[in-house]
């Protein structure tokens, strides 16, 4: 804590208190109005840069889109109290860990109730050997299907727990870019950049590191200290400062000598794997590398460098990308100067997956979600709300309003779109009228119980219609594990049907990973990069699935949307 200022609790903590008085009132039967509003309420907290805890004590918390006065007196009594009593009375009756068992895939909150009241299962061990036992099939609607699905979900939670606390790349990569943007603009300051598995644009990270150099380095690291979101401060010293920012997230910042800094930014980077590879390839040419520098053995000369390509070049590669260093044959063709040209987010001509009002969960006007992308420079735009929100005539109500917009942005090819489900059966749930109606629909299968997810799939890339398949694998990063898609037959289907498949660019989705993005390009298979935009600023998730097309080694012309229309439009299955 930083002298004169006052501890208030973060966001995303005074977040969490709302979302677990949801999954109490939930589980208690209460009305769903109340439980949506206290989760909208969290929502919205997270989604403030401002401490809501200060909003609230001044009496502007109530100013938030969700936040009301009755949430507003809750968040102040939790600053002035350090509780809510209203959540205190509901968890004084309920076992800690039952709401967890609403976190399990298939597990609601009626279910998570019944388990817990009828079987006295209180823990998620002893839900783990209630469903080992096959107790929970005594249940009615639960059977051996439902135990192996929850025996599957606990297994991947444990997996997920021993990996650490770790935070989406979606959470840091903004803040990070800011933070690195703000020290730049300081007098002493050299340069500076992001390093550490944020720069390698990794799924997920533990700290958001930064290497800088300086004309002053303990002017830096004070200025980095005092930057007004800073909540704590870890560390400080003169080369060194660690801080914690209102969102919970850690900063780690290293000042390091102007002469050494690519070798330090190199080194910082990462990954470990790539760095022992380079090691040991350097040892076996009388090298020695260190982050300070590379020491000629024999001669005890030390190559110091204030670039990070030179580095690399001194060693006799091309420049690495951060993306690519992860020891997966990165070394060797940069060593043949066979390295790919990278795909680049100024490629990217259009987003092909985006949601407006028209579905539920859209929090923009398709009107100013357009003008949005207008703003970014596209030349076409697809509007794909889901399709089970385009029924009763909702579908030509959508084509005629952007008909209309089509008149008001005529620089943007706008195509009439829909993210269709598929079914279990692999049909998609749209009629053949309807989709003939559309100039683009994404299928995606949203509903994960699922017992035969590749033919699901496969099935689905058969409809002449279908032109891309969203989120694949359906997996939500830390919470769901992916369904068990036969990634390889896809590919082989998607190449054979002329169907794209799409790297979905939400946070918490970035499917395809990077490994079957790869492997689609060794295949010759075109994929879409999309953001999946709910809203507005989301748009910009578009740059985390160039990101994950980076890593997966794509080139500019292994992404379709990279294409006009024109070119694109060729591309796709003849309807």
């Amino acid at each position: 804590m930083i002298a004169g200022v006052p501890e208030l609790p973060r966001n995303p903590d005074v977040a969490d208190q709302f979302d677990l008085l949801a999954d109490l009132l939930e589980l208690d039967g209460a009305e769903s109005f109340r439980v949506i509003a206290y989760r909208r309420a969290a929502s919205r907290m997270r989604e403030t840069s401002g401490s809501v805890a200060q909003l609230a004590l001044d009496g502007k918390a109530k100013q938030l889109q969700g936040i009301g006065k009755t949430i507003e007196e809750k968040i102040v009594e939790l600053v002035e109290t350090g509780r809510i009593a209203a959540l205190e009375k509901k968890r004084a009756g309920v076992p800690p860990e039952v709401v967890l068992f609403m976190r399990l895939p298939g597990l609601g909150p009626k279910t998570a109730a019944r388990i817990w009241r009828e079987l006295g299962v209180e823990t998620l061990e002893e839900l783990k050997s209630a469903a080992e036992a096959e107790r929970l099939r005594t249940l009615a609607g639960l059977g051996p299907k439902s135990e192996e699905k929850i025996l599957a979900a606990l297994a991947f939670q444990a997996q997920t727990a021993e990996a650490g606390d770790r935070r989406l790349l979606g959470d840091g990569l903004g803040p990070v870019q800011g933070v690195v943007a703000a020290l730049q603009e300081l007098p002493a300051a050299i340069a500076v950049s992001e390093a550490g598995s944020v720069r390698r644009r990794k799924e997920t990270f533990r700290d958001l590191d930064v290497i800088a150099s300086a004309t002053e380095p303990a002017e830096l690291t004070q200025h980095f200290t005092e930057f007004e979101w800073v909540l704590d401060v870890a560390a400080h010293g003169d080369t060194k400062a660690t801080v914690v920012s209102r969102e919970g997230l850690r900063f780690d910042l290293r000042v390091v000598p102007p002469e050494s800094f690519g070798n330090l930014l190199q080194h910082f980077t990462g990954s470990k794997e790539h760095n022992v590879a380079m090691r040991e390839d350097a040892v076996r040419r009388g090298l020695s590398i260190s982050e300070y520098g590379i020491t000629t053995v024999e001669t005890g000369e030390v190559f110091r460098s204030a670039d990070e390509d030179a580095v690399y070049e001194f060693l006799g590669y091309q420049p690495i990308p951060p993306e690519l260093r992860e020891n997966s044959g990165e070394l060797e063709a940069a060593r043949a100067g066979e390295l790919p040209k990278l795909v680049e987010l100024k490629d990217v001509r259009g987003d092909l997956h985006t949601h407006s009002h028209w579905s539920a969960d859209g929090k923009n006007t398709l009107e100013e979600m357009l003008e949005a992308a207008v703003a970014r420079g596209y030349e076409y735009y697809a509007v794909t709300d889901h399709s089970h929100y385009l029924r009763d005539g909702r579908l030509q109500a959508q084509l005629e309003e952007i008909e209309s917009l089509r008149k008001r942005f005529p620089q943007l090819t706008i195509l009439a779109g829909v993210e269709a489900n598929i079914r279990s059966n692999g049909e998609v749930d749209m009629a053949e009228e309807d989709l003939k109606l559309l100039d683009w629909v994404v299928a995606s299968v949203h509903n994960a119980p699922d017992n035969r997810p590749t033919e699901r799939v496969l099935e689905a890339m058969a409809n002449p219609y279908v032109d891309c398949i969203g989120h694949l694998t359906g997996r939500r990063i830390n919470k769901r594990p992916p369904r068990d898609v036969d990634v390889e037959r896809v590919i082989e289907e998607a190449l054979a049907t002329g169907t794209l498949l799409e790297i979905n660019g939400q946070p918490d989705r970035l499917d395809l990973r990077d490994v079957h993005a790869r492997a689609a390009k060794e295949a010759g298979l075109k994929l879409v990069v999309s953001s999946d935009a709910h809203q507005i600023r989301a748009q910009s998730y578009v740059e985390l699935a160039v990101a994950q097309a980076r890593r997966g080694w794509l080139t500019k012309a292994d992404v379709a949307n990279t294409r006009t229309w024109k070119q694109l439009d060729k591309l796709r299955k003849k309807r």
